[in-house]
This record gives structure tokens, C-alpha cells and sequence, in this order.
């Protein structure tokens, strides 16, 4: 697995992972995979990697679902070419280990995980956004990192909200397309899937002299 990038070696741990720039902190613990909205509108603003908040460079990737690339629209604050391998790496929704988005049950109301219980406590109790909303639940997205030239860079949101950012344009030129994740599949597809792979991973073809051999048929 990948090791911290230096541009990371400042950044504070939790279980011995990097705490993301754009994760929320919250009484003390780091929520994974809930973003700080006011960190996330920092990095987009400022073209700070959302991993470890250092300016963007030359290069930068940013992560794309078939929704976000429908809408000519990345979400989330980009990232240094060194600190993708790592996040992609460790993130449980970029590598697989999470098959679904958490579930209203889970979310309990508060971005943490929990609800918060502390009077004396800054942290607002927020809603999921209607990304979260409409995800809650769902089968992982597919997830690619596209990369783009710093110059290329460009904040967009829409056009009768002026101030309003949604994300970075992705209606730029792609330097590269990186696969991070498939989308989760129902279970009759993943099925027939995994049959295609049998196939097409078995004898190879043609057979050798004398042999007969006949392809499998797909249901």
C-alpha cells in the first residue's frame, strides 16, 4: 500500500491515517468521509489540495462520478498527483471496501456519524446536502480521477446564484482518466458479470490440435 506522501507529513493521524485537510473535525475526532463545508469552499477558493491543503501545482486530479461528468461539474476540491495514489488507496468508497453511500440511520442527523449531545459544543447540527440525500443508501457510484492542468482550473456553480460554487469546471482538457472504483452492480448483474469473466478467462482459443473445445453460451 501506498506510504504517507511527504506533502502529507504534517498532517495529524487518526488510526494511523491521514487526516484529509477537508474532513470534519469533530470534539476532537475525525469524521471520515464527512466534509468540513467551510474547509471545502477554502480549498476550492484558495486551489488547495484537499488532502493536504498545500497549493495545487502544475497538475491535479479531480474526482469524477458519471453524474458530476453529466453535469460538467467535480464536486470536491482537486488533488496533487501525490497525494491521489494514497487517498485512492485508503478511502473506503474509492477502493471498493464500501459497497453502498451510509443510510439516513447511519448519518443519525449530524455529519460525525452521531448526533451531538454537547450544549457547550460549536459545531452546528447540519443536514446532509441533496447530494447526500439523494445518495443515501444508494450502490457506490462509479468514481474516476481526472487530470488537468492547473491552468485549466476554474470554479463553476450556477448561473442565477451568483457566489455560488458548486465545484470545478469539468468542461476543460483532460491530460488523463484514471479507473478508481467500478460501480457497485446489483446482485443478477454482478452475477452474469462474473460469468463473462469466467469465459473469457478460460481455455484459450483456438483449441490445440486434436482437442475440442466448445465456448460456453451466456444464459
Amino acid at each position: 500500500m501506498p506510504s504517507i506522501p511527504q506533502r502529507c507529513a504534517r498532517r495529524p493521524l487518526a488510526g494511523g491515517l491521514v487526516v484529509p485537510y477537508v474532513s470534519l473535525i469533530h470534539d476532537g475526532h475525525a469524521a471520515f468521509g464527512s466534509l468540513d463545508a467551510e474547509r471545502a469552499r477554502t480549498a476550492l477558493v484558495r486551489r488547495l489540495c484537499q488532502i493536504c491543503a498545500e497549493r495545487l501545482e502544475e497538475r491535479c486530479f479531480l474526482i469524477v462520478r458519471p453524474a458530476d461528468a453529466v453535469r460538467g461539474i467535480s464536486p470536491e476540491p482537486a488533488l496533487h498527483p501525490e497525494c491521489l495514489p494514497y487517498t485512492a488507496a485508503y478511502c473506503p468508497m474509492l477502493n471498493g471496501t464500501v459497497t453502498h453511500y451510509r443510510s439516513r440511520a447511519v448519518l443519525a442527523g449530524h455529519p460525525a456519524g452521531r448526533r451531538c449531545t454537547d450544549p457547550s459544543c460549536s459545531c452546528p447540527e447540519r443536514s446532509p446536502d441533496q447530494g447526500h440525500t439523494a445518495r443515501r443508501g444508494a450502490r457506490a457510484d462509479r468514481y474516476e480521477a481526472w487530470m488537468i492542468h492547473t491552468r485549466e482550473y476554474r470554479l463553476t456553480g450556477p448561473d442565477d446564484q451568483p457566489g455560488v460554487i458548486s465545484g470545478i469546471s469539468l468542461d476543460v482538457p483532460v491530460l488523463r482518466k484514471r479507473l478508481l472504483r467500478n460501480a457497485t452492480l446489483p446482485p443478477e448483474q454482478q452475477d452474469l458479470l462474473n460469468l463473462l469473466r469466467t469465459d473469457l478467462d478460460g481455455p484459450s482459443w483456438p483449441p490445440a490440435p486434436g482437442r475440442r473445445h466448445h465456448r460456453r453460451r451466456l444464459p
